[in-house]
């Protein structure tokens, strides 16, 4: 496989036409290796439109839908970064290029040290990767000025909300299937959300988080 023509061709025809049009997000695409951060058994699926398995059932999300993230958090430069769901990195990866510091937390430990491996070989010093449960948010380093949660949830828990600057945002994927959105929440005041619908998708639900029930009573 010509990585280099493969890893053009993600760019140029799954993610540029998906309104992702910020030329230093598709430069980023072409300088964060994502073939670093896919499992070897599945190297060549690393600029498919599709998810890919990873260890403990996880799932990567497809590369335009990052991308589309990726641009709409609009990360800038003096700011902290709370990733909820490490995956194998590559999301924490882009976001580190474009943050101070990034602190990931993973709740499967084969992910969290397939993670750490990645993101070392990669070179990335700015992310802390720990292992835990923060699908109700993650108090040891808040308030956060972008938190970016990598699974679906029925609804955003209030105790994430609280956890965010005012001027900050959050990207999530709220709802359960058949009908999810990815959000942009963007807290204008110590009491007030402004919420954007970005676009409907399917995303696997968040490790870790309470589901509703599928029974009715």
């Amino acid at each position: 496989m010509d990585i280099e023509k493969a890893r053009f061709n993600m760019i140029e025809q799954q993610i540029r036409p998906w309104d992702v049009l910020d030329q230093e997000i598709l430069d980023l695409l072409a300088v964060v290796k994502r073939e670093q951060f896919v499992p070897p058994e599945h190297a060549a699926l690393a600029f498919v439109d599709m998810e890919i398995p990873l260890p403990g059932g996880q799932r990567m999300l497809p590369p335009r839908v990052e991308a589309r993230i990726l641009q709409d958090l609009s990360v800038r430069k003096h700011e902290n970064v709370l990733e909820i769901g490490t995956g194998s990195g590559y999301m924490a990866a882009l976001l580190a290029q474009r943050a101070r510091h990034v602190l990931s937390v993973e709740i499967r430990p084969e992910l969290v040290t397939m993670a750490r491996l990645n993101l070392a070989r990669a070179g990335v010093g700015n992310v802390e990767v720990v292992e835990g449960n923060a699908a109700a948010g993650w108090d040891a380093a808040a308030p956060y000025d972008v938190i970016c949660i990598s699974g679906s949830l029925p609804v955003l828990p209030k105790s994430i909300l609280a956890q965010l600057k005012v001027g900050g945002r959050i990207a999530a994927f709220v709802g359960t299937l058949p009908v999810m959105e990815a959000r942009l929440v963007t807290r204008v005041s110590e009491t007030e959300y402004q919420v954007t619908n970005l676009f409907e998708t399917a995303v696997q639900p968040l490790d870790g988080a309470e589901q509703p029930s599928r029974f009715q009573f």
